[in-house]
């Protein structure tokens, strides 16, 4: 069974969508991108003693490291789903979004809770959360900002006539499951739960954040954007719903796989091992839906980049939840827990995975935001291969460092005999963070050349036709 998408006429499209709130959140979402690219640069040289700043406590890897991971969560990758949602969004329902001024408003108020996130971090006002540092009185805000999303997000989805295409079921379930997980994640350990228990909530935070917040709303985008760039409906309708409804089920007990071993119920920890298995499963339905989608036709990927960004990403996807349903078997975890695997896999998942799709959607729409072509394919190129290759390398290289840090301390072996081991491999990671650096200033410099030259357009009086 497939379905295809709703389309609107151009121009009714163009005044569907705002498109300067969109480019507003893409740029935010790259500056943020290079903040969180300057902390994970830090942390490497510090790991392989060659840190620059030794001795100055508010350039300190350690803090440098929270705001890198906040940077990408709710900087990067939360910016470029509210600019993608404010393009889907209309487009998909044929109704704009519940208010322009508060669209422009939450855009404001988000911009400044991940600055004051990020200040709170470097001046020791962080929560030992992880994933959840930002400062206590940060948190209010943010639950509330997350409120105003979903009410502006969901007015034009409710006004749809009909039935609803699957972006949209991921859609509203992640408006709905991120204001919970937000909630649960910050404010259930700090002032209700405490001990294992509150560990056991924390445990799940981490993960839901992972598959209720940034999973439907990257796999809904997804369902929008690669029918309309391949030009043919999605392989399954059905598939799709198994999919939406397999993650609904399975990915909330996921989370306390993060403390096997730990003085929590066994059958909570047998639970969350059958069910991040059961995720696996889930996970090959809609990797197989995408697929099926592209059959026949996937030569178009050596041509269209975004359409690239997206399959990598999703072969990326298929082997972190691979690994996902190794490492949570007990047996698995006594050799890499606490190691550089942990690591790797992260990276894997919240670049590999989502960064991936973010830079294909923001590779096939800043041409339609600015109304003008990419000024150079070449250094488009450069950006993907140095994206893809160092990626899978220091993936490579930290799961074959955190297995044999496992072995080293199963040996009882030295601590620091596990330091040693790990130098190699740490240099390994350097590089390839620098190659990722290179490819995304290869970005700017393409996004900074294609913008000029629109401008030079718009002076001319003579602007490009602008793709719907």
């Amino acid at each position: 069974m497939t379905e295809a998408l709703p389309a609107a006429a151009p121009n009714e499209a163009r005044l569907l969508v705002n498109r300067p709130i969109v480019l507003a959140y893409f740029v935010a979402a790259l500056t943020f991108f290079a903040v969180s690219m300057i902390g994970g640069l830090l942390m490497a040289l510090q790991l392989v003693g060659w840190n620059p700043h030794d001795g100055i406590e508010l350039l300190s890897p350690g803090r440098w490291r929270m705001i890198h991971t906040n940077a990408i969560a709710y900087g990067f990758i939360a910016n470029v789903f509210l600019g993608a949602l404010h393009w889907a969004i209309p487009r998909l329902t044929m109704h704009r979004v519940a208010s322009v001024q508060l669209s422009w408003f939450i855009y404001g108020a988000w911009q400044i809770v991940v600055l004051a996130t990020a200040g709170g971090i470097l001046f020791g006002q962080a929560q030992g959360l992880e994933w959840g540092e930002t400062p206590v009185w940060i948190d209010p805000l943010a639950q509330a900002g997350l409120l105003l999303v979903a009410i502006n997000f969901s007015v034009p989805i409710i006004k749809m006539k009909g039935p609803l295409y699957v972006t949209l079921w991921y859609f509203l379930a992640a408006f709905v499951w991120t204001f919970l997980t937000y909630a649960m994640g910050n404010f259930v350990p700090e002032y209700l739960v405490s001990g294992a228990s509150g560990g056991a909530i924390a445990g799940l935070f981490i993960h839901d954040l992972v598959g209720l917040f940034v999973t439907p709303l990257g796999w809904g985008l997804m369902y929008y954007f690669v029918p309309i760039m391949l030009k043919r409906p999605i392989w399954s309708h059905g598939l799709s719903l198994v999919g939406f409804w397999g993650l609904a089920f399975f990915y909330p007990l996921n989370g306390i796989h993060h403390f096997l071993y730990a003085p929590i119920p066994m059958f909570l920890q047998y639970g969350a091992i059958i069910a991040t298995i059961a995720v696996e499963f889930v996970v090959t339905t809609v990797i197989i839906n995408f697929f099926g989608t592209i059959w026949g036709s996937s030569s178009i990927l050596k041509r269209h980049l975004p359409l690239r960004w997206f399959y990598v990403g999703m072969v990326f996807y298929f082997i972190t939840c691979a690994q996902c349903a190794l490492q949570v078997t007990q047996t698995f975890q006594k050799l890499i827990h606490f190691t550089d695997w942990v690591v790797g896999h992260a990276h894997l998942v919240m670049f590999g995975v989502f960064g991936f799709w973010l830079f294909g959607i923001m590779t096939y729409l800043f041409p339609r935001l600015l109304g003008r072509e990419w000024a150079s394919r070449k250094l488009l190129e450069w950006h993907f291969w140095l994206s893809a290759g160092g990626m899978f390398v220091m993936f490579i290289d930290l799961t074959l460092a955190g297995i044999l840090q496992g072995w080293s301390w199963s040996m009882l072996s030295p601590w620091l005999e596990s330091i040693r081991i790990s130098q190699p491999f740490w240099i390994v990671r350097l590089f390839m963070g620098l190659a990722i650096i290179a490819g995304f200033v290869c970005f700017l410099v393409n996004l900074k050349m294609t913008w000029s030259a629109a401008r030079g357009d718009a002076r001319q009086g003579e602007p490009k036709p602008v793709p719907a």
